[in-house]
């Protein structure tokens, strides 16, 4: 049965449950899994290495699902920037009604997307960042606790108090990021206020997510103490998997007079995607999130979302009454 919320009659979806954006990870094998086990799939856009690949992309996943999945659209500094007006404009013109957008100055994107009938997803990781995004237009607010992969931001606010900080201001639906991986997740993050949660690190360790059984495995043998912090003193913080790349960037950064050219080589793009697609675990980053502590198993999507639904239900219609004397 259906845990239906604001957040899904307003994308016309079946359950609160969201596959963020992953580089490397969000392609159409995984989007359209997610998508059809009755939640929402998301492409990663710049995954992709053109506009043009990102629509065929696109159409490959249509081919796969009849139901509603969107695309992730990140814009963050890079040393290259990519033609990101390029990659909004394959997305409108594929007629992706659905968009994930992070990182930094999105209203140029916002603008664009709403003019054309997208209901875009914006993630943030601080309150003051959720009402600007919500000035701008944005239909949904993605709010990305500490304990998340990627970018937490520099305010180290866990999602037990930044959910419902966030659902207190904005008027719009909040959906909750950063640490979940199950049924007590979603129930606790509809208790504070979300209308739903993005998943991304649970999502790799299922059978469908298009990466190496050895990084699978690794997030399962994994605890919730196995990430590392990197970028802080760049300003930059990221959160990855602890590996033995993860802990010489840190090694490296330590040192009073660090720059990010000390540890460029290491935390190249090219070098995750090598680690993804071998298998081979020191071959450069992992992005992961501290709900690797509560991953134990490598199911289908299927079997992933029935489960966390089912459990959820059963905490809100059983366990939490049971309280009640």
């Amino acid at each position: 049965m259906a845990l239906k919320t604001a957040f899904t009659e307003l994308l016309g979806i079946e359950h609160p449950i969201v596959q963020g954006g992953m580089q490397w990870v969000g392609r159409a094998e995984l989007a359209a899994a997610v998508s059809n086990a009755g939640a929402l799939g998301i492409l990663t856009a710049l995954t992709q290495p053109t506009p043009e690949a990102l629509a065929k992309e696109i159409e490959r996943c249509r081919g796969m699902t009849d139901k509603p999945f969107g695309v992730n659209l990140t814009i963050l500094p890079t040393m290259t920037p990519p033609p990101y007006a390029e990659y909004r404009r394959a997305i409108i013109e594929s007629g992706i009604k659905i968009v994930e957008t992070a990182g930094s100055k999105p209203k140029e994107h916002v603008d664009d997307f709403k003019a054309n009938g997208v209901k875009v997803i914006h993630k943030c990781t601080s309150v003051r960042h959720a009402l600007s995004a919500e000035r701008m237009g944005v239909d949904v607010i993605s709010i990305d606790g500490f304990e998340c992969a990627g970018h937490p931001g520099e305010d180290d606010v866990p999602g037990l108090i930044l959910i419902p900080a966030t659902v207190d201001k904005v008027k719009i639906p909040v959906i909750a990021s950063g640490g979940f991986a199950d049924g007590r997740g979603l129930a606790a993050a509809m208790a504070l206020g979300a209308q739903g949660v993005n998943m991304g690190t649970r999502f790799c360790a299922t059978q469908e997510a298009p990466i190496h059984d050895k990084v699978k495995q690794f997030l399962v043998d994994n605890d919730e103490r196995g990430t590392n912090l990197i970028f802080r003193k760049l300003h930059n913080t990221a959160r990855v998997g602890k590996n033995s790349v993860s802990d010489e960037v840190v090694r490296r950064l330590s040192r009073p007079d660090a720059t990010f050219e000390d540890v460029a080589p290491l935390v190249r793009g090219a070098r995750g995607r090598e680690l993804l697609e071998t298998g081979n675990l020191d071959a450069g980053l992992v992005w992961a999130g501290q709900s690797q502590g509560l991953i134990g198993d490598v199911p289908t999507v299927a079997e992933l979302v029935a489960r966390i639904v089912r459990d959820a239900r059963a905490i809100i219609e059983r366990d939490l009454r049971a309280f009640l004397r």
